[in-house]
């Protein structure tokens, strides 16, 4: 689980003068959860690992054996079944916007609780292709995509942005908010290092309405990644309880292409 929600940095300091030796101390482990509740019909998943010790293998073990429940506190309730080592997976269900959803994880006598309110559907209506100009030239054109949407006049939507190029997810954390465009058609691009969009290409875009802590926990774990931020730091989990990662109630659209 690379892009998991959660940075560990550390600097090393040197000096012309002297030398610093840091003394490297084992952390204590840590839950990570992530946790997706959607209006897609079908499985909701969330998926339990937790941290190693610097000096381990970056490679951060699933947890099993935990209870994990989903409610929406109008009645429904379920205990979701592990399904493959620290994934836990609802029956089909189909998530409903403006419902708070609640998670709670129990493990090693430890309870974990995570609320997210489900936002209403803002319709994704098409994918704006654009020639990337910007940067060294290439052998062939280049492209970003703008995706197009009326935001509401109602202030305070949040949005998360996926790309997969030819079915191969982008890691980038893509976060966008109304602050300077509320109720007005998005002319934001979609910007990613690691993609180079081309002709021929398949594109898919997943636009999610997402609530405003998910929104800051993504926001900021894209400053963290890209270098951006100004402190090595784990962004603010909405989890209680001492786990790092998410919970997050949101809906899901796609639209896929082909670069003409």
């Amino acid at each position: 689980m690379k892009y998991l929600p959660f940075i560990f940095a550390l600097f090393f300091l040197a000096s012309c003068e002297k030398e610093i030796f840091i003394d490297l101390k084992e952390a204590e482990t840590r839950l990570v959860i992530e946790g997706n509740m959607t209006n897609e019909q079908g499985a909701q998943t969330i998926k339990i690992s937790k941290t190693v010790g610097f000096s381990a293998p970056n490679r951060f073990p699933a947890v099993s054996g935990a209870s994990v429940t989903l409610s929406d506190g109008t009645g429904w309730s379920e205990t979701l079944t592990e399904t493959s080592a620290g994934t836990y997976q609802t029956s089909p269900i189909t998530g409903q916007a403006g419902k708070t959803y609640t998670m709670t994880v129990v493990h090693e006598g430890k309870t974990y609780t995570a609320k997210s309110t489900m936002p209403a559907v803002v319709p994704l209506d098409d994918l704006r292709l654009e020639e990337n100009i910007f940067g060294p030239p290439t052998a062939e054109p280049t492209y970003y995509v703008v995706p197009v949407f009326q935001d509401p006049s109602v202030f305070g939507n949040c949005y998360r942005f996926v790309q997969y190029l030819n079915d191969k997810k982008d890691n980038a954390y893509i976060i966008f908010n109304d602050n300077v465009n509320n109720g007005l058609i998005n002319e934001r691009p979609i910007f990613s290092q690691e993609l180079e969009i081309k002709k021929g290409n398949k594109l898919t875009v997943e636009m999610r309405c997402i609530d405003k802590p998910i929104h800051d926990y993504f926001l900021a774990l894209s400053q963290l990644t890209d270098g951006s931020g100004t402190t090595p730091a784990n962004p603010t989990s909405n989890i209680a309880g001492g786990a790092l990662g998410y919970f997050s109630a949101h809906t899901v659209q796609k639209i896929t292409i082909t670069v003409p």
